[in-house]
């Protein structure tokens, strides 16, 4: 695996660069926009790739992506890539006022419009006419020439899954997915994806993130952590299909109900030692490198990434720093 990380700022980053991290990602909010993140990455990194992970997909229009990307492909030539989430129905509806019905559907006509931008040469006519979204685009200034951006998506449910191999350059899993997750539904929907579009699934890219906590001096807090961000996670339904491919129904139920009606801060407490090796690298080094042996199957390019509910700056760059000090130590193939 080779290893990247979310953004840590401009200091760390420049560690974990000599370090061999290969990438670094942005992803955004309310109060964050990951083009903009994306901007300060390029600037700040000299050979790492840089990109939105995850740019939220419908909030923007085709031609307002494949222009940032352009953008930051200015500042970092050839070190960008873009990944793209769809995001709830909620957030579409409630948070940016935009349709998301029918997202896979959706995304796959989103992913052709930007790289219909990408790829157009100078003066060259960009049309596209689909059932949500229509392009014709005569941009008559010698702005354009193709770039080669990979275009990546976050992708849980099967259906998007199955986009990714069929429509972008592969899939940014999640950094609940485990080695089965990967094995027994990413694998054959992105394979299944690639051959409705005629391609091969093993030219696509698996990239992901990793729950990752090491810190050597209060190795328990650092589990706690990791523990913490996995019941944060697990919160949520979309992610059923995992707890019920693993069978923790009953430690997902627990979590839940401590996290309505009890105390949020225990709900680390609910995740066993079997989930928590599942789907973190967490400990001291050595408990990490351990964890990190025995996983069959890490993402190709796994995002490190600290926890980060009820987790402070100061202990996430904390984390950050003794994750590059780790990572680098083992080098770019675990």
């Amino acid at each position: 695996m080779r290893w990247g990380m979310p953004w840590p700022g401009a200091d760390l980053a420049a560690r974990c660069e000599q370090a061999g991290a290969a990438a670094f990602c942005a992803g955004e909010f309310a109060d964050t926009s990951a083009y903009v993140t994306a901007s300060e990455m390029a600037h700040d990194t000299v050979r790492a790739k840089t990109g939105p992970g995850i740019a939220y997909a419908f909030a923007r229009s085709p031609f307002v992506h494949a222009a940032s990307v352009r953008h930051l492909d200015r500042i970092a030539p050839g070190r960008v890539f873009l990944g793209l989430g769809a995001g709830t129905a909620r957030m579409n509806r409630d948070w940016f006022g935009v349709d998301s019905s029918h997202p896979a559907r959706r995304m796959a006509e989103l992913v052709t419009c930007i790289r219909a931008f990408l790829d157009a040469e100078d003066d060259q006519k960009i049309t596209f006419d689909g059932d949500f979204y229509s392009i014709d685009a005569h941009i008559r200034a010698p702005v354009m020439g193709r770039i080669d951006v990979p275009i990546l998506l976050g992708a849980f449910n099967i259906h998007m899954i199955r986009t990714a191999g069929s429509a972008a350059d592969g899939v940014l899993g999640h950094g609940l997915f485990t080695d089965r997750w990967w094995d027994e539904v990413v694998d054959p929907q992105l394979r299944l994806g690639a051959q409705r579009s005629g391609r091969d699934a093993a030219d696509l890219l698996r990239w992901g993130w990793v729950i990752a906590a090491v810190d050597d001096d209060d190795p328990q807090r650092a589990v706690a952590d990791a523990k913490r961000q996995i019941a944060f996670y697990l919160t949520v339904k979309t992610y059923d299909a995992l707890v019920d491919l693993h069978g923790w129904q009953d430690e997902v139920a627990a979590i839940r109900a401590e996290f309505s009606g009890g105390d949020p801060r225990a709900i680390g407490e609910h995740v066993t030692d079997e989930m928590l090796h599942a789907m973190a690298v967490c400990g001291d080094s050595a408990q990490a490198r351990e964890m990190l042996s025995a996983r069959r199957r890490l993402p190709d390019l796994g995002f490190a990434s600290p926890p980060g509910f009820l987790v402070g700056p100061r202990r996430r760059t904390r984390y950050g720093a003794q994750i590059a000090d780790l990572f680098g130590q083992i080098g770019a193939v675990l």
